[in-house]
């Protein structure tokens, strides 16, 4: 008999991690179980403290389960890994170099072909509506356009995995939303995973096809909300679509109980 390998983008089978923190012994996540598949975007939350950044760190290879195992692209992760695209809340942007130059340093640390480099930059530019600001240094760019130019970063060497770490939790509102717009389509036109942390219940469930909830510290899979919006998502719409609200109720009902729980 045959068997295929899982074709999973991620897969953490029930992973926990402990660690020792002024002599306390601390437990972050436990008996996390949370596969995602090609294509798809998954958004996790949960109250603060909860492990939800860990998980990320954990695909990422920067950090090593104590118990369970991570696989990434069907490979299980030992370490570091440099096939992964990473954007953080801060842009972390060098000042000194323009839009365009702050997204080709992905493409120096990683050896590629100049020409290839550069035209990708361009395209990710186009896609992502800097054009007429690629010459701008950060201290130009509006926070929105920063967050921009980082996402074009993390996307320059195709990563097939995309992980996202509170991105636009430093933005205002209306930015915030704008960039949310943007994400949804960047997304279903480059066919990127996409993993997201986020504090935001509308944004969590406006961006992905299925949210985690995480519980209290330690942080386990309260439940796994399936989204079921259309695929073509307008923002003002979508707020006012009663799965949206559904969802958004459920989200809010489960950690209101985990914040009662703590």
């Amino acid at each position: 008999m045959i068997t295929t390998r899982t074709s999973h983008a991620v897969q953490l089978d029930a992973v926990s991690v402990r660690f020792r923190a002024r002599k306390l012994a601390v437990t972050a996540v436990e008996e996390v179980s949370l596969d995602v598949e090609p294509g798809e975007f998954v958004s996790i939350v949960g109250p603060s403290g909860c492990g939800k950044s860990t998980l990320l760190k954990l695909v990422a290879g920067l950090l090593s389960p104590s118990t369970g195992t991570v696989r990434l692209l069907g490979e299980q992760v030992r370490g570091p890994r440099h096939d992964i695209g990473y954007v953080f809340q801060r842009a972390a942007l060098l000042d000194w170099r323009s839009a365009r130059r702050n997204i080709l340093l992905q493409a120096e640390m990683r050896g590629m072909p100049t020409a290839e480099a550069r035209q990708r930059a361009d395209e990710l530019i186009e896609l992502t509506g800097l054009s007429g600001f690629a010459d701008a240094l950060p201290h130009e760019l509006s926070g929105g356009m920063q967050q921009r130019v980082a996402l074009c970063r993390a996307l320059l060497h195709r990563p097939r995995v995309l992980l996202m770490d509170e991105p636009f939790g430093a933005l205002d509102a209306l930015t915030r939303e704008q960039m949310n717009v943007e994400l949804h389509r960047i997304w279903r036109e480059t066919g990127t995973t996409v993993l997201l942390v986020t504090h935001s219940i509308a944004e969590s469930a406006y961006l992905a096809n299925r949210v985690v909830v995480l519980t209290a510290r330690p942080g386990r899979v309260a439940e796994i909300i399936p989204v079921g919006l259309p695929e073509r998502r307008g923002y003002a719409e979508t707020m006012g679509l009663p799965g949206f609200a559904a969802v958004t109720g459920r989200i809010r009902e489960l950690l209101g109980a985990a914040t009662a729980a703590e």
